[in-house]
C-alpha cells in the first residue's frame, strides 16, 4: 500500500481588475456600483495612494478589486457588467497595494 502525503498550502490568490478595452461610460458606472456598495475607494481619489495613473481603467480596477475581496470573492462578485474580468497576477504596483483575500 502506498500512501502520498499532499499538503495543501492554499489557494491562489485571485484579482478583479478591469478588461483591457471595456467602455469607458460603463467603467464609470462600475466605479460608482463599486463604490456606492462599499468597495473602499479612499485611495483612488486625489491623493491617494492608487490615484496615479489617473485613469478610468486604473480606477475602475482597484474599485473593482476591492468590492470582489468585500465580498470574500463570491460568485458573480467581478462581473460589473462584463467590463471585469478575475486575473492571477498580482496588479498591485509602487505604494499602491491591491487587497486580496
Amino acid at each position: 500500500m502506498i500512501f502520498i502525503n499532499v499538503m495543501i498550502v492554499g489557494a491562489a490568490k485571485t484579482w478583479c481588475v478591469a478588461k483591457e478595452g471595456a467602455d469607458t461610460q460603463a467603467l464609470i458606472s462600475a466605479i460608482n456600483y463599486a463604490c456606492g456598495a462599499g468597495a473602499d475607494c479612499g485611495p483612488i481619489q486625489p491623493g491617494g495612494l492608487c490615484y496615479n495613473p489617473n485613469t478610468i481603467q486604473s480606477h475602475a480596477s482597484y474599485a473593482f478589486d476591492s468590492y470582489y475581496q468585500m465580498k470574500k470573492q463570491a460568485d458573480g462578485s467581478c462581473d460589473f457588467g462584463g467590463s471585469a474580468t478575475i486575473v492571477n497576477t498580482e496588479p498591485s504596483y509602487g505604494k499602491c497595494v491591491y487587497p486580496s483575500f
